[in-house]
């Protein structure tokens, strides 16, 4: 008994191999599908999560900025009316630099009184600023 195997029969051959191959990995492909997208579906539920922390503590933080401005503008008040105030405690602080440089026998620092800063004789020479 003689067997003959034409090309046609190798031919049939090969594409059912290949599609057995296809098939198995086409369900591999699935099986990491299917993994992927209940990884994707734990990922979101926790970006979800964090946008909701993110937008309640969006809405405190809101809430004490605005306590803070209004606490901020009603202290700003306060000074504004008592500016007199500001400025008597200002006129005694220099009246008591000025009599302790009385008591010190009138001497002061030249470092700080007849020369200028480093600092402030660039910002002048930039100005155009010159003695």
């Amino acid at each position: 008994m003689d067997t003959a195997i034409t090309l046609k029969d190798i031919g049939m051959i090969i594409l059912g191999v290949g599609l057995i191959l296809l098939v198995y990995y086409v369900i591999h492909l699935l099986r990491t599908l299917i993994l992927t997208a209940k990884s994707v579906n734990r990922i979101l539920a926790d970006a979800e999560t964090i946008s909701e922390v993110a937008a309640r503590r969006a809405r405190e933080t809101d809430e004490i900025i605005s306590d803070v401005s209004e606490a901020i503008s009603s202290v700003s008040d306060i000074i504004k009316g008592q500016q007199s105030t500001v400025g008597a405690f200002a006129t005694l602080i220099n009246a008591l630099g000025s009599l302790k440089n009385i008591f010190s026998g009138g001497k002061t620092d030249d470092k700080t009184v007849n020369n200028k800063s480093a600092e402030s004789k660039k910002r002048e020479k930039k100005a155009g600023i010159s003695d």
